[in-house]
């Protein structure tokens, strides 16, 4: 309801039975409840069949709404409540009051009237008094419920000071609402002594005060006197009779040309001067009232007069500031609360930035609630305020710190990604791989440290990321060594292979160079039997040639000496006598052939 009120008709706000006394209705607090904005309340009394009613329709701007009645008897029970927008003032709401008619011969309580105005005093900031006639000593005796007001209402709690405020009407002035008399089917003319006088004039006649100090002058004056000290701030309106008198019975379904023009003006001058001037309700204390205090206020006197006790200003005033401060701390809280998570951009990079954050939040905060809260017990509440404010921060200092662990934990992981794949895919389980992935980490790291916006963890979630991989480096780290020892082992017998290699390649070698030595020899050998066999035919073909009578016989000797050998039956030779026709190139040249025939068998069977 704080920015447009739907309310069709009046409500009762307390009602007034014999049974159960006074009671504040709950339907009227819900109402109020959803009023924020603060209130203007117009509250009307006097005595019954008035027609009090029809100018609180007008008010609101209605030609219907509270009950008007048409018999002798009272219509309105107990305080009836309609709140409207105010026709004036944007962001206030209009909250008319019409109570029940005071003297009902009925009803026959002087006491049950007393409260009734005694309440209608209290909750309003602006109180109408309804009469007829004119304002004479009956209407201003009429209206002795001003002069027991003192005597209902308490200003302060301490009981040494209610006896002090006894007498002292005008201490009650500050507080108690701008009054306006309403004088109905007004029949005098307004002039004093043939002089025209205004309509404030007239009442100002009506309560001037007689001079002297006899009983009966002291009687005139009190009521007087109480009524100017009570509600310094007056105004008066005067109305004529508004139709016929067989009219009037139905008054509020007469059209406008039915109605008196003249009162119709009265009318909307009164109308005027309540919506333009009235001011809105606040506290002894000047602090503005909204409809859930209103609600508030009513509880309170009420609960103290079903007591027994009197109502106490000051006793409401803190019942107010502990609602109002409450409500105050709660507001407070909740901006502070949205103000750290319009701004906080979590993770922040340090704690202090938080933290100024949080003091100019908390700032703000109790800028408010200082701009909210009553004075009264304010402390404890600012308090209160402050301890929420701190947990508040609190969360959201944890906030921070997870946020910030959320987001570096998942841009290790993102970074790492890749040199995990080349774990499982045993890039590193080679010889030196312990350092290659030392030089992979290292780059990462570098580029974690890169990264902006960690937040205040950034450092933690990497030592703690570092600390879970350690058992992983570690086994990396051993493969390595592992490896390292199994490739110095390999490397050891590469060297022996090699080395034997190298002494088989040598010796081989060596094997090839006799083979090839022997080869030549053995060509040599073959080429020197050749020219030897050529040297022996043309040497036994130079004989022959030389011995003609010896030679037919020569083929017959050698025939002899290669095939029966030196120790065959053939003739022996004359070893002793060369002219015997024994040669020595006979034997020789054999012998050699001999000879190298066998030096070549020898190498084919080494060579085999």
């Amino acid at each position: 309801m704080a920015s447009e009120i739907h309310m069709p008709e009046p409500v009762c706000l307390i009602e007034n039975s014999r049974r159960k006394g006074l009671v504040v209705q709950q339907e009227a607090l819900q109402v109020l409840s959803e009023i924020t904005q603060p209130v203007v309340v117009v509250a009307i009394t006097g005595l019954y069949r008035t027609g009090k009613s029809y100018l609180m329709n007008r008010l609101a701007c209605q030609r219907k709404g509270f009950s008007l009645g048409s018999g002798v008897q009272s219509h309105t029970r107990g305080i009836w409540m309609w709140c409207v927008p105010h026709p004036c003032k944007p962001g206030h709401t209009l909250v008319l009051l019409d109570t029940e008619g005071l003297g009902d011969v009925e009803k026959g309580d002087m006491e049950n009237d007393t409260w009734i105005f005694v309440l209608t005093v209290l909750l309003s900031s602006t109180l109408i008094y309804n009469s007829k006639g004119t304002i004479d000593q009956q209407a201003v005796d009429q209206l002795h419920y001003v002069m027991k007001l003192t005597e209902q209402v308490k200003l302060k709690a301490a009981p040494e000071q209610s006896e002090e405020e006894l007498g002292h009407s005008e201490n009650f002035a500050p507080i108690f609402p701008t009054f306006v008399w309403t004088v109905r089917d007004f029949t005098l003319q307004l002039e004093v002594d043939g002089k025209e006088i205004s309509e404030d004039e007239y009442l100002e006649t009506a309560l001037k005060l007689k001079a002297g100090s006899s009983p009966e002058t002291q009687r005139y004056n009190q009521p007087r006197e109480c009524i100017r000290q009570v509600f310094p701030d007056r105004k008066c309106f005067v109305f004529y009779q508004p139709a016929h008198r067989r009219d009037l019975v139905r008054l509020e379904e007469l059209q406008d040309d039915e109605i008196d023009c003249e009162f119709r003006q009265q009318v909307e001058k009164f109308c005027s001067h309540i919506w333009e001037k009235s001011p809105p309700k606040t506290t002894p204390g000047g602090r503005i009232i909204t409809g859930t205090l209103l609600g508030k206020l009513a509880e309170t006197y009420v609960e103290t007069i079903r007591s027994g006790a009197v109502p106490c200003l000051e006793s409401a005033v803190l019942a107010l500031a502990k609602t109002v401060n409450a409500a105050a701390v709660k507001e407070a809280v909740t901006l502070y609360r949205d103000l750290m998570e319009r701004r906080a951009k979590l993770p922040t990079e340090t704690v202090q930035e938080l933290l100024d954050l949080h003091s100019q939040c908390e700032r703000e905060a109790l800028e408010l609630f200082q701009k909210q809260a009553f004075q009264e017990e304010m402390r404890s509440f600012q308090a209160d305020l402050t301890c929420q404010v701190e947990a508040i921060k609190e969360k959201f200092c944890r906030d921070n710190e997870q946020a910030s662990r959320d987001k570096c934990e998942a841009a290790l992981g993102d970074l790492f990604q890749d040199l995990d794949r080349k774990i499982s895919d045993g890039v590193y389980n080679v010889p030196g791989g312990y350092q290659l992935f030392k030089g992979d980490r290292q780059a990462l790291l570098e580029k974690y440290g890169e990264l902006p916006g960690k937040g205040v963890m950034a450092e933690a979630v990497l030592q703690e990321f570092l600390q879970r991989r350690e058992a992983l480096d570690k086994n990396i780290c051993n493969t390595d060594l592992a490896l390292a020892e199994k490739d110095e082992e390999l490397r050891n017998v590469q060297d022996q292979y090699e080395r034997a290699q190298r002494e088989w390649d040598a010796r081989g070698k060596k094997e090839a160079e006799d083979k090839q030595k022997l080869q030549d020899k053995l060509r040599g050998a073959e080429e020197e039997v050749v020219r030897l066999r050529k040297k022996l035919e043309d040497q036994s073909k130079e004989q022959r040639e030389e011995h003609p009578k010896t030679g037919k016989h020569k083929p017959k000797e050698e025939s002899g000496y290669f095939n029966g050998g030196f120790g065959g039956k053939g003739s022996k030779p004359n070893w002793g006598n060369d002219n015997a026709g024994f040669n020595w190139e006979n034997l020789v040249i054999p012998v050699i052939l001999v000879a190298a025939c066998a030096a070549f068998v020898v190498f084919r069977i080494r060579l085999v």
